[in-house]
């Protein structure tokens, strides 16, 4: 990972006291404007972050991975679901399906994904900055503020946006 992404992610960590504090008091107030806020800092964080400098959320973490997202890598791998799962999958403690290791068994040395077009869906959203109805994925975000250097940005744009 490039150095300018370690140091949102280590910026991100100094500031988990104030984010923590920033997502509890938006889940109070639920700001009309949280939308259109977090969609235009989601989209200046995206200017200068490219995903492939990083890759950390693949290198780290793991999806929750469906029904849907199986019967999908399993037709772009050409094999059985059940193969899948016992290949590349494991149940976490809310019975999920997850990838048994990481990083992400599907990530290559230059980040890039090889199931790109078959990806799961978490991958596929992530990281969850550009929906609709934010305020419903703040705790999720604000540990994603550690994973993604992208979700650090834009919550240090949210402290200084919502003071």
């Amino acid at each position: 990972m490039k150095d300018y992404l370690k140091n949102k992610l280590r910026t991100a960590l100094t500031h988990q006291k104030e984010n923590k504090a920033l997502v509890k008091k938006l889940k109070k107030s639920k700001p009309k404007n949280l939308d259109d806020t977090v969609h235009q800092l989601h989209n200046e964080a995206f200017e200068t972050i490219d995903c492939l400098a990083c890759a950390n959320c693949c290198k780290t973490t793991s999806p929750a991975i469906y029904e849907r997202d199986i019967d999908r890598l399993a037709k772009h791998l050409k094999i059985k679901p059940s193969k899948l799962i016992e290949q590349y999958l494991q149940k976490d403690e809310d019975n999920d399906y997850v990838f048994r290791s990481a990083p992400c068994p599907f990530l290559d040395h230059e980040n890039y994904c090889m199931v790109y077009d078959s990806r799961p869906l978490a991958c596929r959203e992530y990281p969850h900055t550009n929906r609709k109805r934010f305020y419903q994925v703040l705790d999720l975000s604000l540990t994603n503020t550690i994973i993604c250097p992208a979700v650090a940005d834009i919550f240090e744009g949210l402290r200084n946006e919502m003071k």
